[in-house]
Protein backbone atom coordinates (compact mmCIF):
# COMPACT_ATOMS: atom_id res chain seq x y z
CA UNK A 1 0.00 0.00 0.00
CA UNK A 2 2.98 2.16 0.37
CA UNK A 3 3.61 2.45 -3.00
CA UNK A 4 0.26 3.43 -3.43
CA UNK A 5 0.64 6.38 -1.39
CA UNK A 6 3.57 7.38 -3.12
CA UNK A 7 1.97 7.24 -6.40
CA UNK A 8 -0.70 9.15 -5.30
CA UNK A 9 1.63 12.18 -3.79
CA UNK A 10 3.65 12.09 -7.10
CA UNK A 11 0.73 13.06 -9.72
CA UNK A 12 -1.48 14.40 -7.67
CA UNK A 13 -0.89 17.97 -9.35
CA UNK A 14 -0.88 16.92 -13.04
CA UNK A 15 -3.75 17.71 -15.22
CA UNK A 16 -6.95 16.37 -14.53
CA UNK A 17 -7.21 13.38 -16.86
CA UNK A 18 -6.96 15.78 -20.03
CA UNK A 19 -5.24 18.73 -21.70
CA UNK A 20 -8.49 19.96 -22.27
CA UNK A 21 -9.94 19.47 -19.07
CA UNK A 22 -12.07 21.99 -16.92
CA UNK A 23 -10.81 23.05 -13.89
CA UNK A 24 -12.00 22.82 -10.43
CA UNK A 25 -15.34 24.42 -9.31
CA UNK A 26 -14.31 27.24 -7.13
CA UNK A 27 -17.67 29.80 -7.49
CA UNK A 28 -21.26 29.31 -8.06
CA UNK A 29 -21.59 27.44 -11.93
CA UNK A 30 -24.55 26.45 -14.04
CA UNK A 31 -24.34 22.73 -15.25
CA UNK A 32 -25.71 21.65 -18.48
CA UNK A 33 -26.71 18.05 -18.88
CA UNK A 34 -27.04 16.94 -22.43
CA UNK A 35 -28.54 13.74 -23.09
CA UNK A 36 -27.56 13.74 -26.45
CA UNK A 37 -24.08 12.44 -25.19
CA UNK A 38 -23.65 9.51 -23.73
CA UNK A 39 -21.10 7.15 -22.27
CA UNK A 40 -22.62 3.34 -22.08
CA UNK A 41 -24.62 1.47 -20.04
CA UNK A 42 -23.38 1.51 -16.31
CA UNK A 43 -22.51 -1.97 -15.64
CA UNK A 44 -21.85 -1.59 -11.88
CA UNK A 45 -19.61 -0.92 -8.82
CA UNK A 46 -17.63 -3.49 -6.64
CA UNK A 47 -14.74 -3.95 -4.58
CA UNK A 48 -12.02 -7.02 -4.45
CA UNK A 49 -12.25 -9.16 -2.03
CA UNK A 50 -9.28 -10.62 -1.00
CA UNK A 51 -7.28 -8.72 2.12
CA UNK A 52 -10.34 -7.78 3.76
CA UNK A 53 -12.40 -11.10 3.18
CA UNK A 54 -9.89 -13.13 4.65
CA UNK A 55 -10.78 -11.59 7.78
CA UNK A 56 -14.32 -11.48 7.45
CA UNK A 57 -15.78 -13.22 4.50
CA UNK A 58 -17.53 -15.17 6.90
CA UNK A 59 -19.42 -12.42 8.19
CA UNK A 60 -23.45 -11.73 6.67
CA UNK A 61 -23.45 -8.29 8.20
CA UNK A 62 -20.49 -7.15 5.82
CA UNK A 63 -22.11 -8.71 3.12
CA UNK A 64 -25.26 -7.45 3.60
CA UNK A 65 -23.44 -3.87 4.47
CA UNK A 66 -21.37 -3.92 0.97
CA UNK A 67 -23.80 -6.05 -1.24
CA UNK A 68 -26.62 -5.00 -0.87
CA UNK A 69 -28.52 -1.34 -0.52
CA UNK A 70 -30.51 -2.98 2.95
CA UNK A 71 -30.26 -0.68 6.06
CA UNK A 72 -27.64 -2.50 8.16
CA UNK A 73 -27.22 -2.62 12.10
CA UNK A 74 -23.20 -2.34 12.31
CA UNK A 75 -21.86 -1.10 15.52
CA UNK A 76 -24.42 0.67 17.48
CA UNK A 77 -25.53 2.36 14.12
CA UNK A 78 -27.14 1.47 10.85
CA UNK A 79 -25.56 1.82 7.58
CA UNK A 80 -27.04 2.16 3.99
CA UNK A 81 -26.24 -0.67 2.37
CA UNK A 82 -23.27 0.36 -0.38
CA UNK A 83 -24.96 -1.60 -3.18
CA UNK A 84 -22.16 -2.89 -4.72
CA UNK A 85 -22.54 -5.58 -7.45
CA UNK A 86 -19.26 -6.82 -8.69
CA UNK A 87 -16.73 -8.73 -6.36
CA UNK A 88 -13.01 -10.01 -7.65
CA UNK A 89 -11.96 -12.57 -6.56
CA UNK A 90 -8.12 -13.25 -6.28
CA UNK A 91 -6.90 -16.24 -6.96
CA UNK A 92 -4.55 -16.98 -4.51
CA UNK A 93 -0.40 -17.70 -4.49
CA UNK A 94 0.90 -19.23 -1.60
CA UNK A 95 0.62 -22.24 -0.13
CA UNK A 96 2.54 -24.12 3.03
CA UNK A 97 3.15 -27.31 2.37
CA UNK A 98 6.85 -28.71 0.65
CA UNK A 99 6.84 -30.47 -3.03
CA UNK A 100 10.12 -32.42 -3.91
CA UNK A 101 12.09 -31.05 -0.96
CA UNK A 102 11.01 -27.38 -2.08
CA UNK A 103 8.46 -24.82 -0.14
CA UNK A 104 7.45 -21.32 -0.93
CA UNK A 105 9.82 -18.46 0.12
CA UNK A 106 7.88 -15.56 2.01
CA UNK A 107 8.71 -12.36 2.15
CA UNK A 108 9.63 -11.18 6.19
CA UNK A 109 7.06 -8.12 5.95
CA UNK A 110 3.85 -10.07 4.21
CA UNK A 111 1.11 -9.95 6.69
CA UNK A 112 -0.64 -13.36 7.41
CA UNK A 113 -3.56 -11.86 6.43
CA UNK A 114 -2.69 -10.59 2.83
CA UNK A 115 -1.47 -13.98 2.17
CA UNK A 116 -3.73 -15.56 -0.14
CA UNK A 117 -3.95 -19.46 -0.25
CA UNK A 118 -4.00 -20.66 -3.65
CA UNK A 119 -5.45 -24.34 -4.90
CA UNK A 120 -2.95 -26.19 -7.22
CA UNK A 121 -0.22 -26.78 -4.63
CA UNK A 122 1.67 -29.29 -6.10
CA UNK A 123 3.24 -29.05 -9.53
CA UNK A 124 3.60 -33.06 -10.05
CA UNK A 125 0.05 -33.74 -10.75
CA UNK A 126 -2.18 -31.01 -13.31
CA UNK A 127 -5.32 -32.90 -12.24
CA UNK A 128 -7.71 -30.77 -10.08
CA UNK A 129 -9.37 -34.00 -9.04
CA UNK A 130 -6.12 -35.12 -7.65
CA UNK A 131 -4.40 -34.36 -3.96
CA UNK A 132 -1.88 -32.07 -5.69
CA UNK A 133 -5.12 -29.78 -5.17
CA UNK A 134 -6.30 -28.13 -1.86
CA UNK A 135 -10.16 -26.87 -2.92
CA UNK A 136 -10.48 -26.32 0.91
CA UNK A 137 -8.14 -23.85 0.44
CA UNK A 138 -9.27 -19.98 1.42
CA UNK A 139 -12.49 -20.78 3.18
CA UNK A 140 -13.09 -16.93 3.99
CA UNK A 141 -12.97 -15.12 0.53
CA UNK A 142 -14.74 -18.05 -0.98
CA UNK A 143 -17.41 -17.58 1.54
CA UNK A 144 -17.43 -13.78 0.97
CA UNK A 145 -17.73 -14.42 -2.89
CA UNK A 146 -20.51 -17.03 -2.27
CA UNK A 147 -22.34 -14.55 -0.38
CA UNK A 148 -22.09 -11.99 -2.64
CA UNK A 149 -23.16 -13.91 -5.16
CA UNK A 150 -25.89 -14.99 -3.74
CA UNK A 151 -26.48 -10.85 -3.10
CA UNK A 152 -26.90 -10.85 -7.13
CA UNK A 153 -22.87 -9.57 -7.31
CA UNK A 154 -21.46 -10.57 -10.93
CA UNK A 155 -17.55 -11.70 -10.59
CA UNK A 156 -14.01 -11.38 -11.95
CA UNK A 157 -11.31 -13.86 -11.24
CA UNK A 158 -7.85 -12.48 -11.32
CA UNK A 159 -4.41 -13.44 -9.99
CA UNK A 160 -1.55 -10.28 -7.84
CA UNK A 161 0.89 -13.47 -8.74
CA UNK A 162 0.72 -16.80 -9.91
CA UNK A 163 1.44 -20.03 -7.31
CA UNK A 164 4.89 -19.42 -5.62
CA UNK A 165 5.87 -22.37 -6.96
CA UNK A 166 5.77 -21.12 -10.64
CA UNK A 167 7.80 -18.49 -9.83
CA UNK A 168 11.34 -18.19 -10.64
CA UNK A 169 12.80 -17.85 -6.77
CA UNK A 170 9.16 -19.32 -5.26
CA UNK A 171 8.36 -16.05 -3.45
CA UNK A 172 4.64 -14.77 -4.44
CA UNK A 173 5.68 -11.18 -3.63
CA UNK A 174 8.50 -10.73 -6.46
CA UNK A 175 11.81 -11.21 -7.89
CA UNK A 176 14.34 -9.92 -5.66
CA UNK A 177 15.43 -6.99 -8.48
CA UNK A 178 11.23 -6.83 -9.22
CA UNK A 179 11.99 -8.25 -12.70
CA UNK A 180 9.82 -11.03 -14.21
CA UNK A 181 9.28 -13.61 -11.88
CA UNK A 182 7.01 -15.96 -13.91
CA UNK A 183 9.12 -19.05 -14.90
CA UNK A 184 8.94 -19.43 -18.59
CA UNK A 185 8.47 -22.55 -18.58
CA UNK A 186 4.91 -22.18 -16.13
CA UNK A 187 2.86 -19.71 -18.71
CA UNK A 188 0.50 -22.19 -19.58
CA UNK A 189 0.28 -23.45 -15.88
CA UNK A 190 -0.69 -20.25 -14.77
CA UNK A 191 -3.42 -20.00 -17.17
CA UNK A 192 -4.79 -23.42 -16.18
CA UNK A 193 -4.77 -22.62 -12.42
CA UNK A 194 -6.98 -19.43 -13.38
CA UNK A 195 -9.17 -21.60 -15.57
CA UNK A 196 -9.46 -24.57 -13.13
CA UNK A 197 -10.53 -22.32 -11.16
CA UNK A 198 -13.21 -20.80 -12.53
CA UNK A 199 -14.57 -24.18 -13.70
CA UNK A 200 -14.59 -25.59 -10.34
CA UNK A 201 -16.41 -22.23 -9.00
CA UNK A 202 -19.25 -23.03 -11.34
CA UNK A 203 -19.45 -26.24 -11.03
CA UNK A 204 -19.46 -26.72 -6.59
CA UNK A 205 -19.47 -23.01 -5.31
CA UNK A 206 -22.77 -21.81 -7.65
CA UNK A 207 -20.31 -18.82 -9.11
CA UNK A 208 -19.50 -18.17 -12.80
CA UNK A 209 -16.82 -15.70 -13.59
CA UNK A 210 -17.91 -13.62 -16.08
CA UNK A 211 -14.10 -12.43 -16.86
CA UNK A 212 -10.45 -13.60 -15.80
CA UNK A 213 -7.56 -11.36 -15.78
CA UNK A 214 -4.68 -13.03 -14.98
CA UNK A 215 -2.18 -10.21 -14.13
CA UNK A 216 -2.46 -7.35 -11.55
CA UNK A 217 0.04 -4.40 -12.48
CA UNK A 218 1.94 -6.69 -14.24
CA UNK A 219 4.26 -3.97 -15.63
CA UNK A 220 5.35 -2.18 -12.46
CA UNK A 221 8.67 -3.14 -10.78
CA UNK A 222 7.44 -2.73 -6.81
CA UNK A 223 7.02 -6.15 -7.10
CA UNK A 224 10.25 -7.26 -4.80
CA UNK A 225 10.89 -9.87 -2.47
CA UNK A 226 10.81 -7.93 0.26
CA UNK A 227 7.23 -6.63 -0.51
CA UNK A 228 4.19 -6.50 1.84
CA UNK A 229 1.81 -8.54 -0.32
CA UNK A 230 1.37 -10.79 -3.20
CA UNK A 231 2.71 -9.50 -6.83
CA UNK A 232 4.78 -10.33 -9.82
CA UNK A 233 5.90 -8.63 -12.29
CA UNK A 234 5.15 -9.65 -16.16
CA UNK A 235 6.34 -7.38 -18.85
CA UNK A 236 4.06 -6.70 -21.77
CA UNK A 237 6.06 -10.00 -23.72
CA UNK A 238 5.10 -12.48 -20.92
CA UNK A 239 1.89 -10.66 -21.00
CA UNK A 240 1.36 -11.29 -24.69
CA UNK A 241 2.60 -14.90 -24.25
CA UNK A 242 -0.11 -16.02 -21.27
CA UNK A 243 -2.88 -14.27 -23.08
CA UNK A 244 -3.44 -17.18 -25.44
CA UNK A 245 -2.86 -19.84 -23.09
CA UNK A 246 -5.52 -18.67 -20.76
CA UNK A 247 -7.91 -18.61 -23.91
CA UNK A 248 -7.02 -21.94 -24.46
CA UNK A 249 -7.16 -23.41 -20.98
CA UNK A 250 -10.60 -21.61 -20.58
CA UNK A 251 -12.11 -23.01 -24.27
CA UNK A 252 -10.87 -26.47 -23.54
CA UNK A 253 -12.80 -26.37 -20.13
CA UNK A 254 -15.75 -25.45 -22.10
CA UNK A 255 -15.52 -21.86 -20.58
CA UNK A 256 -15.89 -20.23 -23.94
CA UNK A 257 -18.45 -17.58 -22.54
CA UNK A 258 -15.90 -16.57 -19.96
CA UNK A 259 -14.09 -13.47 -21.50
CA UNK A 260 -10.25 -12.56 -20.55
CA UNK A 261 -9.79 -8.86 -19.72
CA UNK A 262 -6.23 -7.15 -19.41
CA UNK A 263 -4.13 -6.07 -17.91
CA UNK A 264 -4.93 -3.86 -14.52
CA UNK A 265 -1.91 -1.67 -14.93
CA UNK A 266 -1.47 0.98 -12.51
CA UNK A 267 -2.24 3.92 -14.29
CA UNK A 268 -4.00 5.46 -17.22
CA UNK A 269 -0.80 5.85 -18.91
CA UNK A 270 0.86 2.76 -18.19
CA UNK A 271 -2.61 1.00 -19.23
CA UNK A 272 -1.77 2.75 -22.88
CA UNK A 273 1.48 2.08 -23.33
CA UNK A 274 1.05 -1.99 -22.66
CA UNK A 275 -2.20 -2.11 -24.36
CA UNK A 276 -0.79 -0.22 -27.46
CA UNK A 277 2.77 -2.66 -27.36
CA UNK A 278 0.09 -5.69 -27.96
CA UNK A 279 -0.13 -7.22 -31.29
CA UNK A 280 -3.92 -7.49 -33.10
CA UNK A 281 -4.11 -11.39 -32.59
CA UNK A 282 -3.03 -10.53 -28.80
CA UNK A 283 -5.89 -7.70 -28.67
CA UNK A 284 -8.13 -10.16 -30.06
CA UNK A 285 -8.48 -12.16 -26.89
CA UNK A 286 -8.88 -9.08 -24.63
CA UNK A 287 -12.59 -8.10 -24.15
CA UNK A 288 -12.06 -5.56 -21.42
CA UNK A 289 -9.16 -2.99 -20.70
CA UNK A 290 -8.72 -2.98 -17.08
CA UNK A 291 -6.61 -0.33 -15.41
CA UNK A 292 -6.34 0.70 -11.75
CA UNK A 293 -6.89 4.54 -11.14
CA UNK A 294 -3.47 5.02 -8.64
CA UNK A 295 -2.36 7.99 -10.77
CA UNK A 296 -4.66 9.89 -9.03
CA UNK A 297 -5.74 13.42 -10.88
CA UNK A 298 -3.13 12.88 -13.24
CA UNK A 299 -2.89 10.68 -16.49
CA UNK A 300 -4.67 11.04 -19.77
CA UNK A 301 -7.56 9.09 -19.09
CA UNK A 302 -8.99 10.48 -22.57
CA UNK A 303 -6.50 8.97 -24.44
CA UNK A 304 -7.38 5.46 -22.86
CA UNK A 305 -10.82 6.08 -23.51
CA UNK A 306 -9.69 6.63 -27.35
CA UNK A 307 -7.83 3.53 -27.19
CA UNK A 308 -9.53 0.82 -25.66
CA UNK A 309 -13.08 1.97 -26.49
CA UNK A 310 -13.45 4.03 -29.50
CA UNK A 311 -10.30 2.46 -31.73
CA UNK A 312 -10.93 -0.96 -30.61
CA UNK A 313 -14.21 -1.03 -29.52
CA UNK A 314 -13.68 -2.51 -25.88
CA UNK A 315 -14.62 -2.54 -22.73
CA UNK A 316 -13.45 -0.27 -20.32
CA UNK A 317 -13.27 -0.81 -16.13
CA UNK A 318 -11.91 0.67 -13.58
CA UNK A 319 -10.76 -2.25 -11.93
CA UNK A 320 -9.05 -1.04 -8.53
CA UNK A 321 -8.89 2.51 -6.89
CA UNK A 322 -7.77 3.31 -3.33
CA UNK A 323 -6.26 6.28 -1.34
CA UNK A 324 -5.48 7.15 1.73
CA UNK A 325 -7.97 10.39 2.42
CA UNK A 326 -10.48 8.93 4.79
CA UNK A 327 -13.40 11.99 4.24
CA UNK A 328 -13.77 10.59 0.41
CA UNK A 329 -13.31 14.02 -1.19
CA UNK A 330 -10.42 12.52 -3.06
CA UNK A 331 -12.09 9.78 -3.88
CA UNK A 332 -15.57 11.49 -4.94
CA UNK A 333 -12.75 14.43 -7.22
CA UNK A 334 -11.21 11.51 -8.98
CA UNK A 335 -14.05 9.43 -9.63
CA UNK A 336 -15.79 12.35 -11.22
CA UNK A 337 -12.64 12.71 -12.86
CA UNK A 338 -13.10 9.17 -14.17
CA UNK A 339 -16.93 9.92 -15.46
CA UNK A 340 -15.51 12.94 -17.34
CA UNK A 341 -12.89 11.74 -19.38
CA UNK A 342 -12.36 7.51 -18.77
CA UNK A 343 -15.66 6.87 -19.15
CA UNK A 344 -15.22 3.04 -17.82
CA UNK A 345 -18.55 1.44 -17.36
CA UNK A 346 -17.66 -0.06 -13.79
CA UNK A 347 -15.29 1.19 -10.92
CA UNK A 348 -14.14 -0.82 -8.13
CA UNK A 349 -13.05 -0.18 -4.72
CA UNK A 350 -10.12 -1.87 -3.93
CA UNK A 351 -10.13 -2.79 -0.19
CA UNK A 352 -13.93 -1.55 1.66
CA UNK A 353 -12.11 -2.96 4.81
CA UNK A 354 -8.57 -1.72 5.68
CA UNK A 355 -6.32 -1.05 8.60
CA UNK A 356 -5.45 2.10 7.14
CA UNK A 357 -8.40 4.92 8.61
CA UNK A 358 -7.62 6.59 5.03
CA UNK A 359 -7.94 3.72 2.88
CA UNK A 360 -10.62 2.41 4.32
CA UNK A 361 -14.61 2.81 4.00
CA UNK A 362 -14.78 0.65 7.41
CA UNK A 363 -11.44 0.35 9.20
CA UNK A 364 -10.14 -2.94 11.23
CA UNK A 365 -7.01 -3.51 13.20
CA UNK A 366 -4.15 -5.50 11.71
CA UNK A 367 -2.86 -7.04 15.38
CA UNK A 368 -6.08 -7.94 16.27
CA UNK A 369 -8.71 -8.26 13.18
CA UNK A 370 -11.13 -6.41 14.97
CA UNK A 371 -13.41 -4.62 12.85
CA UNK A 372 -13.38 -0.89 13.64
CA UNK A 373 -15.06 2.95 12.52
CA UNK A 374 -16.85 3.83 9.73
CA UNK A 375 -15.21 6.65 7.36
CA UNK A 376 -16.48 9.39 5.98
CA UNK A 377 -15.61 8.08 2.81
CA UNK A 378 -18.00 5.21 3.28
CA UNK A 379 -21.07 8.01 3.25
CA UNK A 380 -19.39 9.32 -0.55
CA UNK A 381 -19.45 6.17 -1.87
CA UNK A 382 -23.06 5.61 -0.84
CA UNK A 383 -23.40 9.01 -2.74
CA UNK A 384 -22.90 7.51 -6.03
CA UNK A 385 -23.37 3.55 -5.36
CA UNK A 386 -26.74 3.61 -4.18
CA UNK A 387 -27.72 5.71 -7.08
CA UNK A 388 -26.22 5.20 -10.38
CA UNK A 389 -27.57 1.87 -10.91
CA UNK A 390 -26.50 -0.85 -13.10
CA UNK A 391 -28.22 -0.70 -16.64
CA UNK A 392 -28.89 3.46 -16.31
CA UNK A 393 -26.65 5.53 -19.28
CA UNK A 394 -24.20 8.03 -18.06
CA UNK A 395 -25.15 11.57 -19.10
CA UNK A 396 -22.94 14.36 -20.29
CA UNK A 397 -22.19 16.96 -17.91
CA UNK A 398 -19.07 19.03 -19.63
CA UNK A 399 -17.55 19.58 -16.70
CA UNK A 400 -14.96 17.46 -14.54
CA UNK A 401 -17.33 17.83 -10.52
CA UNK A 402 -20.35 16.06 -11.62
CA UNK A 403 -22.07 13.24 -13.12
CA UNK A 404 -25.17 12.17 -14.89
CA UNK A 405 -27.18 8.66 -15.07
CA UNK A 406 -30.90 8.44 -16.70
CA UNK A 407 -32.98 5.25 -16.52
CA UNK A 408 -35.02 5.87 -19.33
CA UNK A 409 -37.78 3.17 -18.25
CA UNK A 410 -38.23 4.71 -14.84
CA UNK A 411 -37.83 8.37 -16.25
CA UNK A 412 -35.21 9.09 -13.41
CA UNK A 413 -32.18 11.12 -13.41
CA UNK A 414 -29.40 10.93 -11.04
CA UNK A 415 -26.89 13.84 -10.32
CA UNK A 416 -24.06 13.61 -8.37
CA UNK A 417 -21.96 16.34 -7.78
CA UNK A 418 -19.07 17.74 -5.36
CA UNK A 419 -18.00 20.83 -4.03
CA UNK A 420 -14.08 20.64 -4.35
CA UNK A 421 -13.11 23.56 -2.82
CA UNK A 422 -12.72 25.26 0.55
CA UNK A 423 -15.89 28.14 0.27
CA UNK A 424 -19.17 27.13 0.04
CA UNK A 425 -21.33 27.33 -3.32
CA UNK A 426 -24.37 27.01 -5.93
CA UNK A 427 -24.27 24.71 -8.64
CA UNK A 428 -27.34 25.16 -10.63
CA UNK A 429 -28.29 22.25 -12.71
CA UNK A 430 -30.05 23.09 -16.60
CA UNK A 431 -31.97 20.37 -17.62
CA UNK A 432 -33.45 21.90 -20.66
CA UNK A 433 -32.45 19.50 -23.09
CA UNK A 434 -34.80 16.70 -21.72
CA UNK A 435 -38.58 17.18 -23.06
CA UNK A 436 -39.99 16.76 -19.59
CA UNK A 437 -38.38 17.49 -16.51
CA UNK A 438 -41.19 16.88 -13.54
CA UNK A 439 -40.28 15.93 -10.35
CA UNK A 440 -42.00 14.92 -7.71
CA UNK A 441 -44.92 16.22 -5.67
CA UNK A 442 -44.62 20.02 -6.64
CA UNK A 443 -41.66 19.70 -8.44
CA UNK A 444 -39.65 18.32 -5.24
CA UNK A 445 -35.83 16.60 -5.87
CA UNK A 446 -34.96 14.60 -3.10
CA UNK A 447 -30.98 15.25 -2.44
CA UNK A 448 -28.43 13.55 -0.39
CA UNK A 449 -26.09 15.04 1.32
CA UNK A 450 -22.54 14.39 2.78
CA UNK A 451 -20.18 17.04 4.29
CA UNK A 452 -16.61 15.65 4.22
CA UNK A 453 -14.94 18.32 6.57
CA UNK A 454 -15.53 18.67 9.70
CA UNK A 455 -19.01 17.69 11.28
CA UNK A 456 -22.00 17.76 9.40
CA UNK A 457 -24.62 15.25 7.13
CA UNK A 458 -23.39 12.09 6.17
CA UNK A 459 -25.22 10.67 3.81
CA UNK A 460 -28.25 11.94 5.02
CA UNK A 461 -31.72 12.54 2.86
CA UNK A 462 -33.29 15.94 2.47
CA UNK A 463 -36.61 16.96 1.29
CA UNK A 464 -36.29 20.80 0.84
CA UNK A 465 -35.22 21.07 -3.12
CA UNK A 466 -37.51 21.79 -5.84
CA UNK A 467 -37.21 22.14 -9.63
CA UNK A 468 -37.50 25.54 -11.35
CA UNK A 469 -38.77 24.62 -14.51
CA UNK A 470 -36.27 22.82 -16.05
CA UNK A 471 -33.61 23.54 -13.46
CA UNK A 472 -32.86 22.97 -9.82
CA UNK A 473 -30.14 25.05 -7.77
CA UNK A 474 -28.77 23.39 -5.00
CA UNK A 475 -26.34 25.18 -2.21
CA UNK A 476 -23.34 22.47 -1.65
CA UNK A 477 -20.81 23.53 1.48
CA UNK A 478 -17.00 23.38 0.92
CA UNK A 479 -15.90 19.80 0.22
CA UNK A 480 -19.72 18.40 0.11
CA UNK A 481 -20.98 15.46 -2.27
CA UNK A 482 -24.52 15.43 -2.95
CA UNK A 483 -27.18 13.33 -5.07
CA UNK A 484 -30.26 15.06 -6.69
CA UNK A 485 -32.62 12.44 -7.75
CA UNK A 486 -34.96 13.89 -10.28
CA UNK A 487 -38.44 11.76 -11.49
CA UNK A 488 -40.80 12.34 -14.41
CA UNK A 489 -37.49 12.92 -17.04
CA UNK A 490 -38.21 12.06 -20.23
CA UNK A 491 -35.62 12.73 -22.99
Amino acid sequence: MIRRRTLLAATGGALAGSALATGTAHADATIAVNPATTYGKWEGWGTSLAWWANVFGARDDFADIFFTTKSVAYSGRTLPGLGLNIARYNLGACSWNSVNGESMVASANIPGFKQIEGFWQDWNNEDPTSTAWDWTADAAQRAALVKATQRGAVSELFANSPMWWMCSNHNPSGASGGGNNLQTWNYRQHASHLAAVALYAKSNWGVSFATVDPFNEPSSSWWTATGTQEGCHMDAAVQSAVLPYLRSELDKRGLTATKISASDETSYDLARTTWNSFSSTTKALVSRVNVHGYQGSGGRRDLLYTDAVTTAGKGLWNSEYGDGDGTGLTMASNLLLDFRWLHPTAWVYWQVMDPSSGWATIAYDASTLQPGAVQTKYYVLAQFSRHIRPGMTIVNTGVDYATAAFDATAKRLVIVAANKSTSAQTLTFDLSRFTTVAGGTGGLVPRWNTVTSGSGDLYTARSDTYLSGKSVSVPFAAGAVQTLQIDGVVV
